[in-house]
């Protein structure tokens, strides 16, 4: 009997393409959405079936990827990356996070505000191409960045944990409305952060 192959679906864009202006514009959401995040969920489903990897879950590959090539390690993680960078924001997003994320971040950030700035920080000055990161890791919250289209559940990363929220720093993100501007990018976007959402995966993960 031939083993299940993996074939993994592009999840629907859970807003309209205009949804998020004028802090990420419609067509950097279409390009994004349409090109960037579409090639990597056709290039993961393509190299998978061509190594014909019996593996259902994109996240048990994610977490033993030192075990496949360089094809599923990029594409994996860029599908993976992206359905998480679209669940997290809202055309009604923004403001602050509450309940237990909100004392959750207390206890490890010191405060909320604490947390924005360090998380922008470390957006800012990343080097190159990536993605900053919140993660839940042993009960305590974390930032992490990584590089390319690498994520903290990979066996390979320095630090390790559920990620629970995410920036993407490529250029592609954000250059067709700030340019090199990328800390304007990254200020716009908290006015679009979900917060239910990261509230109900951090809740999970308790």
């Amino acid at each position: 009997m031939k083993p299940h192959i993996a074939v993994f679906s592009q999840p629907d864009l859970p807003y309209a393409y205009n949804a998020l202006d004028p802090d990420i514009d419609p067509l950097t959401v279409a390009l994004h959405y349409l090109r960037h995040h579409a090639a990597y969920t056709g290039n993961l489903n393509e190299a998978l079936q061509a190594l014909a990897i019996p593996v259902a879950n994109i996240e048990d590959i994610l977490k033993t990827i030192s075990k496949y090539p360089a094809t599923i390690r990029n594409n994996g993680g860029g599908y993976y990356n992206h359905n998480l960078y679209w669940e997290i924001m809202s055309p009604y997003g923004g403001g602050e996070p509450s309940g237990k994320l909100a004392d959750a971040m207390h206890r490890d950030f010191g405060s909320f505000e604490a947390f924005k700035n360090l998380f922008s920080q470390m957006a800012i000055s990343f080097f190159g191409s990536g993605w900053i990161w919140l993660i839940s890791s042993d009960g305590t919250l974390k930032i992490s960045a990584t590089s390319n289209q690498d994520n903290p559940l990979m066996d390979i990363a320095e630090v390790k944990g559920k990620p629970i929220l995410c920036i993407d720093v490529w250029e592609h993100a954000y250059y067709l409305k700030y340019q090199h501007k990328r800390a304007d990018y990254i200020q716009a976007f908290w006015n679009v952060v979900n917060w239910n959402r990261v509230g109900i995966l951090y809740e999970k993960n308790l």
